[in-house]
């Protein structure tokens, strides 16, 4: 299969960008920008592709069963994006491609950053290192990002292009997914820390429980005594009725249609529905022309909302992109722990660490 090549030049890249989010644009500019849109996105799935390997290589040393996948950035989110920061030039989007691993605990997630800061392990140049385990967002936001400008002597087509290393253990996976999820129920951008204030205050203070499980900073502003941490928490758990709704929000795969061959899938969330269907892709060329094609199609429907990913298999599309499939499970049983009775409250165990081999 062919991997798709830029087409436009990164000036006429940013011109699309600031048609597609311009207001006075009229029809015939805003197609002629998708156009230009769509290829820029798509040819980031070769050294995206070529980045998740290696991603999945070194998780697969060192830990025991971990989740990798890969996405190419919705058109909603480069919307957002855009109009949030009106001086970004869309060539220079940094996460336009995108890869991800959760592993089990922070040891873990620790040996994966300590590989990535050996520059000389990897060609490709090192231009953004965000650490928020040790710093996190006041949101309460954990896990380490890393851009990575590709570069190929062998394949200097996509040579310059941005893609984003997200790394994360489960507990951080799992309240990070919970946001989400709450944020498209409710419709709200509670990952850009934007909406309800009780909500996002919840979220900070769950924060702060997590990382006391593992060991890292609180979040700025959230109480240190860790009795007061919990009565605080409970009464947000109590006024936002938190248990009820995340379980409400539960929900499995409504169909999952074509071949069951094929690691590219493209889902659906009906909102309302509380649903999600996915397609099943072998060519993802064939699967990048149907996601902007459905993209298209649900612009306009609140409570629709469309990623197309790439993962080993179902079962590690839903661990991997649980907010896509309302599986809140994980988040649930996080709070329940954090609130219950400190004779009765355990932290989560771990999974066993494997021991770590030399990097090849």
């Amino acid at each position: 299969m062919a991997w798709v090549a830029p087409t436009y030049s990164r000036s006429e890249v940013d011109r699309a960008g600031r048609t597609f989010v311009d207001p006075a644009a009229s029809a015939e500019q805003r197609e002629l920008a998708l156009v230009v849109l769509n290829n820029w996105r798509s040819c980031h799935t070769f050294p995206l592709n070529t980045l998740q390997m290696n991603l999945r290589k070194q998780t697969t040393y060192r830990d025991g069963d971990p989740t990798v996948a890969q996405r190419i950035k919705r058109l909603p989110s480069i919307r957002h994006k855009l109009e949030r920061m009106p001086s970004m030039k869309l060539s220079r989007m940094q996460d336009i491609g995108g890869c991800r691993a959760v592993v089990s605990t922070v040891p873990v997630l620790n040996g994966l950053v300590e590989y990535y800061a050996e520059a000389s392990r990897i060609k490709h140049k090192l231009i953004r290192n965000d650490q928020y385990v040790l710093e996190p967002k006041p949101s309460g936001y954990r896990g380490v990002h890393l851009v990575y400008r590709y570069y190929s002597d062998r394949k200097p087509t996509w040579n310059g292009l941005n893609i984003e290393i997200q790394l994360r253990s489960r507990l951080q996976h799992a309240w990070a997914t919970a946001v989400e999820t709450v944020g498209l129920f409710t419709q709200q951008a509670l990952k850009s820390s934007w909406g309800d204030e009780a909500w996002l205050r919840f979220f900070a203070l769950m924060s702060s429980i997590i990382a006391q499980w593992e060991g890292t900073p609180p979040v700025p502003g959230t109480p240190s005594d860790p009795a007061e941490l919990v009565r605080e928490l409970r009464d947000y758990v109590t006024r936002l009725d938190v248990i009820t709704r995340l379980n409400a929000y539960g929900a499995v795969v409504s169909s999952i249609s074509g071949a069951a061959k094929g690691h590219t899938f493209l889902l659906e969330l009906d909102i309302q529905r509380q649903s999600v269907s996915a397609r099943v892709y072998q060519d993802r060329a064939v699967a990048a022309e149907e996601y902007s094609a459905v993209e298209r199609a649900v612009e306009n429907q609140p409570g629709k909302d469309v990623v197309l990913v790439t993962v080993e298999s179902v079962e590690s599309l839903r661990r991997a992109y649980p907010n896509y499939f309302l599986d809140t499970r994980a988040f649930v049983e996080s709070v329940e722990r954090a609130i219950r009775p400190p004779s009765t409250r355990r932290a989560p165990r771990p999974s066993r660490r494997l021991s770590q081999p030399r990097a090849s």
